[in-house]
């Protein structure tokens, strides 16, 4: 069944019709992208309160003093997201390679010996 919400296929982790531990990487990596779209939306509409506080404050310094906390912290929060995302490739690429596996769950196999 595919289901339209998801952003990245299921691919092979499920078997029979039944998830694994793997689907959960599926999961986590829906789950970020979504995240980051809503951070993105919600830093946007900050700056549009800050900048429309800004021009509506006819001059008093106290509504000014509010519109610059709120377009200071929506930068604040724009900044903290740019270096989560560069901390995250940094040890990807540090550790892993470069290779964009750092939530992938990689499960080894253990076979018996006959």
């Amino acid at each position: 069944m595919i289901v339209y919400a998801q952003i990245k296929e299921w691919g092979d982790c499920v078997v029979d019709g039944v998830p694994t531990l793997k689907c959960l990487e599926v999961v986590f990596s829906n789950l970020l992208t979504m995240a980051s779209a809503l951070v993105i939306v919600i830093l946007f509409i900050m700056m549009a309160v800050g900048a429309l506080k800004y021009l509506t404050s006819a001059g008093d310094p106290e509504k000014l003093k509010g519109a610059q906390g709120t377009i200071k912290y929506a930068l604040f929060g724009l900044g903290l997201f740019i270096a989560s995302f560069i901390i995250i490739k940094t040890i990807d690429i540090l550790f892993l390679g470069g290779q964009g596996k750092l939530f992938e769950f990689t499960i080894p196999v253990i076979t018996p010996e006959p």
